[in-house]
């Protein structure tokens, strides 16, 4: 489960870092789409601004071309009415046209086409201006003879060049600005494309931050949920350990209460049949001594006898018999530091084969006390098969070894798995344990009852110690005279003491 948490973590890592790049791109992007947006805003400025700039150049030609026209015009009417105020007219026209000129000049100064126009149309106003001047100085005859042969006019021919060179001043400003006005349409174009990329860049990035903002939330609120549970956890492992802690040690303290008292008592015994030993000895050793040389009385003959007979045998039985009880208890105590050293293997096992293997052992039995034996289907499950066949081998001969006389005797092995534990249960009908020592007989030389069958009081002992040590535990349900269940409680995954602890 643990690395099943590491990988999902490392994919979502992977995850929020791929979009947290996509959304520095889209940043980036996003400040470039500004920055050409800019940069196409300032063009479109500049172009509308030639674009301004020629339109006024072709009004300052056009307003040229009409000075132009009112200076001939002028011209004429001196010519036909003589009246010099067209002169005055003339004049005025003159001054606004250059005035026109030096304005178009300065506008078109680095257009070298309309410069080298400018210096031909100054010239040839000059011209025009200079055959006026010399025309108007002539007398009234001179003007006459112009006036009667308009089409020979010789000054006509000024103002027709000067006709033409503001015509192509004109046709090159118009061309520059169908050339602007085709910038500036481009430039209107790029501007609307950049506007739709930056929208197209906002959405996107405004999307990407909306499911990385959804994403990290929903993240956070697992991630509350998985502390949340994991603190969970976390208290009811503590309070397990505590529990287990405080049960091993209350283990700890009954055990040693049982071996120093059940090794107390023969060792007293011992004591008491020592001395009991020593004044056998004394009286057998005094009937030995020389009378006259003795300090105190000589025992009688009959105390000797009865020392040597009766209390020597006596006090060497009973220390032999402490003797052999202590041996038994050491050995006992021996057996299951050995039991409790072994290393366990967890492996796969088939729990209802492995009852069926234990059944087999004990089918003479059986069949010789007349009980029926009958095995559920069990659940299947990793861990040690020496272990549980210690547990299960112990419950099962228990309840063979403790029928109830005169009732046909029946044991029942059954079990499931519910939220990962095996729950075994071995249940037969014999003849009970009394509510007052549920707890009394899984401590080490404790039985209860009629003491009416061979045994240490280490069985059970073991059988919980054992199941400590698989991460498990054992309980006991029963009542005087109507059976007994043990029900054995296991992890059906045990990975052995290491994974466990």
């Amino acid at each position: 489960m643990q690395s099943t948490n590491l990988t999902a973590l490392g994919r979502d890592t992977r995850v929020n870092r791929f979009i947290l790049t996509l959304l520095t791109i889209g940043f980036a992007a996003l400040l470039a789409g500004l920055g050409a947006a800019l940069w196409t805003q300032q063009r479109n400025t500049d172009s509308e601004r030639w674009v301004a700039h020629t339109l006024e150049v072709q009004a300052r030609i056009g307003a040229f071309a009409s000075k132009a026209e009112r200076m001939e015009t002028a011209r004429r009417g001196r010519l036909l009415s003589d009246d010099p105020a067209f002169n005055g007219l003339f004049d005025e026209a003159l001054a606004s046209a250059l005035a026109d000129l030096d304005m178009v000049q300065s506008k078109t100064a680095d257009n070298p086409e309309q410069a080298a126009n400018i210096r031909r149309m100054r010239q040839l106003l000059s011209d025009y201006v200079k055959a006026e001047r010399t025309e108007r100085s002539k007398g009234q005859s001179a003007q006459a003879a112009l006036r009667s042969d308009f089409f020979h006019d010789p000054v006509v021919v000024h103002i027709r060049e000067i006709r033409q060179v503001a015509d192509a001043m004109a046709d090159e400003e118009r061309a520059l600005l169908r050339q602007r006005e085709s910038l500036q349409a481009q430039s209107l174009r790029t501007f609307n494309m950049v506007l739709v990329a930056i929208a197209l860049l906002i959405l996107t990035v405004a999307s990407a931050t909306i499911l990385l903002v959804r994403r990290t939330l929903r993240d956070l609120r697992a991630s509350r949920l998985e502390l949340s549970a994991l603190n969970t956890d976390l208290e009811r492992l503590v309070d397990s350990r505590t529990t287990e802690l405080q049960r091993a040690n209350a283990e700890i303290q009954r055990f040693a209460y049982i071996v120093s008292h059940d090794l107390r008592s023969p060792l007293v015994n011992v004591m008491g049949f020592t001395a009991e030993l020593e004044a056998a000895t004394d009286v057998i050793a005094r009937s030995l001594h020389d009378p006259a040389q003795a300090g105190a009385a000589v025992p009688s003959p009959a105390d000797v006898l009865r020392a040597v007979e009766e209390d020597l045998p006596e006090a060497i039985g009973f220390i032999r018999s402490s003797t052999q009880k202590m041996d038994r208890l050491i050995n006992a105590i021996l057996r299951l530091s050995r039991e409790g050293r072994r290393t366990l293997a967890p492996e796969t096992l088939d729990l209802t084969a492995l009852v069926r293997s234990i059944a087999d052992t004990m089918q003479h039995r059986l069949t010789e006390t007349g009980t029926t034996l009958t095995i559920a289907p069990l659940p299947a499950l990793t861990s040690d098969r020496t272990a549980l066949e210690q547990i299960l081998s112990n419950l099962m001969e228990n309840a063979l070894k403790y029928l109830q006389p005169g009732r046909a005797g029946e044991i029942h092995i059954s079990g499931k798995a519910v939220r990962g534990r095996a729950i075994i249960e071995v249940t037969d009908n014999g003849r009970g344990i009394d509510p007052r020592d549920h707890e009394r007989i899984f401590d080490l030389f404790r039985r209860s009852g009629v003491q009416d069958q061979p045994g240490e009081g280490i069985g059970l002992a073991h059988v919980r110690a054992l199941a400590y040590r698989l991460g498990g535990v054992i309980e006991v349900v029963s009542e005087l005279g109507k059976g007994a269940t043990f029900r054995v409680n296991l992890p059906i995954e045990w990975k052995g003491a290491e994974a466990n602890g």
